[in-house]
C-alpha cells in the first residue's frame, strides 16, 4: 500500500482495507480508541515538531507508518505528557527519549510474552467449530482492565522499592556507580542440550530455570536483572545475599534431575546502572568467572572475598576460624558464627580483565 501525507490507502476509520477485521477490533478494544492520526497531525496536535514525536516513538519501539492514520487520542497524549515533562524542566529531551525507550522496551518483552504463553493459552476453542479468533475478544475484553491495574500495582511496588535503594545511597555519585555484588548463573552443557532435544522440551527447561532462579533471586533479597535463556544474572546490595542466592541456586538445581548443572561467578565492586541493566569491570569479571568456574560450584573475585571477610559472614582461613573457636571455648564464649567459607584457587590470567585469584564459595558447616 502506498500512502501519501493525506493518509490515503485508509478508510474513513483509519483501516487498511485489507485488514483484518478483527485484528482492528482487538486494537481499538485495547487501545480504547478509533485510529483518528496521521504522526504529522498528531504531533501538530501534541504540539511536538515532528522530528521530537518521531525520536519518540523510535524510542519506545514502534515502526516507522509513514503518514498512514493509524494513531490515536492515547498517542497525542503520551507525545503531549512526554514534551510538557521537557518544557517544564522536569527531563531533558535526552532523559525523556531515555524514559520512551526503557518503558518500550520493557513493557514490549512483557506483552510478548503475555501473548506468547498467557493469552495463546486461554484461547483454545473451547468447542468444536470454533476457532480462535472468535474466542479472543471476549477473553481480552475480561482481562484487560484486570492485568492492567495489576500491571500499575507492581510498578509502584517497584518503584517504590528502587526509590529507597537510592535515598538510601550515601551521595549522588554512589545512585550512579554502586558498589554491588554482581553473579551469573549458567546452565552447564546448554549448547549440547540445544542439539539433542525438542524445541518445546527445551523452551520448558529454560522456562523452568528462569523461573526457579527469579523466584530465589527475589525471595533471598536480589534483583534479576536479566535473563538469557541458559544464563541469569542479578545483583544485591551486599555481598552476603548474593553468596546465599548464588549457593541456593546451586543446591536446588541439583535436586532437580530434569536440570543440567550449574555454576556461578560472583564480583564485588563499583558497577554502573544504566535503564535497570548494569555494566563495568566488575561485571565482566563476574562473567569471566563463571565461564571458569567448576560444575555445581561458585567462584568470587578478590574483592567479593575480602567484603565478606570484612562483614563477618566468612573467616579469612579455616584456621582462623579454628583458632577463634579455641579460644571463644576457653572463654565460655559464642564461637563466630560463619555463614561460608572461602578457598583461594590458582591465579589464572582472564582475557581481557588481566590475572585474577579466584576464591571457590561454599556453604560452611551448620551454616
Amino acid at each position: 500500500m502506498t500512502v501519501d501525507d493525506s493518509g490515503s490507502g485508509t478508510d474513513a476509520q483509519g483501516a487498511d482495507p485489507g485488514e483484518d477485521p478483527l485484528a482492528l477490533r482487538l486494537e481499538q478494544l485495547i487501545l480504547g480508541a478509533e485510529r483518528r492520526y496521521t504522526p504529522f497531525q498528531a504531533a501538530r496536535s501534541a504540539g511536538v515538531s515532528m522530528e521530537l514525536a518521531s525520536r519518540f516513538w523510535r524510542a519506545m519501539g514502534f515502526a516507522d507508518i509513514g503518514q498512514a492514520k493509524a494513531l490515536t487520542e492515547a498517542d497525542v497524549l503520551a507525545l503531549r505528557r512526554l514534551a510538557g515533562l521537557v518544557e517544564a524542566g522536569l527531563l531533558s529531551e535526552a532523559m525523556a527519549v531515555q524514559v520512551a525507550r526503557s518503558t518500550g522496551q520493557t513493557t514490549a518483552r512483557l506483552a510478548e510474552w503475555q501473548i506468547d504463553s498467557f493469552l495463546e493459552g486461554l484461547t483454545e476453542p473451547p468447542e468444536p467449530g470454533m476457532t480462535r479468533t472468535e474466542v479472543t475478544y471476549p477473553i481480552v475484553e475480561l482481562l484487560l482492565p484486570e492485568l492492567e491495574e495489576f500491571l500499575v500495582y507492581v510498578w509502584r511496588r517497584q518503584l517504590a522499592a528502587s526509590a529507597g535503594r537510592v535515598v538510601q545511597a550515601a551521595d549522588d555519585e554512589e545512585m550512579v556507580d554502586r558498589r554491588l555484588a554482581v553473579g551469573f548463573a549458567d546452565l552447564v552443557g546448554f549448547t549440547r542440550l540445544t542439539r539433542r532435544m525438542e524445541e518445546e522440551e527445551l523452551g520448558e527447561l529454560v522456562e523452568a530455570f528462569e523461573t526457579t532462579a527469579a523466584d530465589l533471586v527475589a525471595a533471598n533479597g536480589g534483583r534479576l536483572i536479566k535473563t538469557l535463556g541458559d544464563e541469569v544474572l542479578y545483583a544485591a546490595d551486599d555481598a552476603g545475599t548474593a553468596a546465599e542466592i548464588a549457593l541456593r541456586l546451586i543446591e536446588t538445581m541439583a535436586h532437580d534431575e530434569t536440570m543440567p548443572e550449574l555454576r556461578v561467578g560472583m564480583a564485588f565492586g563499583t558497577v554502573t546502572t544504566r535503564m535497570g541493566d548494569v555494566f563495568g569491570t566488575t561485571v565482566n569479571l563476574a562473567s569471566r568467572l563463571t565461564s571458569i568456574a567448576p560444575k555445581d560450584a561458585v567462584l568470587v573475585d578478590t574483592a567479593f572475598a575480602e567484603e565478606l571477610i570484612r562483614t563477618q559472614d566468612a573467616p579469612s582461613s579455616e584456621a582462623e576460624a579454628a583458632e577463634e573457636a579455641a579460644a571463644a571455648e576457653k572463654e565460655g564464649e559464642e564461637p563466630p558464627a560463619y555463614r561460608f567459607a572461602l578457598q583461594p584457587m590458582w591465579q589464572r590470567p582472564v582475557r581481557g580483565l588481566g590475572v585474577v585469584e579466584p576464591w571457590l564459595l561454599m556453604r560452611r558447616d551448620g551454616g
